[in-house]
């Protein structure tokens, strides 16, 4: 049983936000500083990637544990309410981003994937990563 009124959840829910969360903002500072450019949340790419790098057909995309499933064959086991909600409503997340992985590289595309966390605790390391995509150093 929910502990929130619809109301309240609702309220709730719409503060998620899809787009300019920390952890993007986080990370498009770090690769704004190296002198990278790209497009940010662009609905011309499958997926709407968090970031892409539209020349290089990179597409990137910021992660967060909660949304996206992080260790979930353990985390599903926390949810005590509404269950029957919230197990399905992830494990579409994950299987989506299966699907928008496999249609951009088939159409390409270089897929690089963050979780939330690794930005929080090493946003340079993260960049460094995408920069040499980018640059085409690897």
């Amino acid at each position: 049983m929910d502990k929130h009124t619809p109301e309240q959840r609702r309220k709730n829910m719409q503060a998620v936000k899809n787009k300019d969360s920390k952890i993007e903002l986080l990370l498009r500072k770090e690769l704004w500083s190296r002198g990278l450019r790209y497009r940010k949340n662009t609905n011309k790419v499958f997926g709407h990637p968090d970031i892409v790098f539209i020349g290089e057909k990179v597409a990137v995309f910021c992660d967060s544990e909660f949304w996206h499933g992080y260790d979930w064959e353990n985390r599903k086991k926390d949810f005590k309410s509404n269950q029957d909600f919230w197990i399905p409503k992830i494990e579409r997340n994950i299987q989506r981003d299966i699907e928008v992985n496999e249609r951009l590289h088939m159409d390409g595309w270089i897929v690089l994937r963050f979780w939330g966390k690794e930005i929080k605790k090493d946003p340079k390391g993260c960049a460094d990563i995408i920069e040499r995509v980018v640059r085409h150093d690897e």
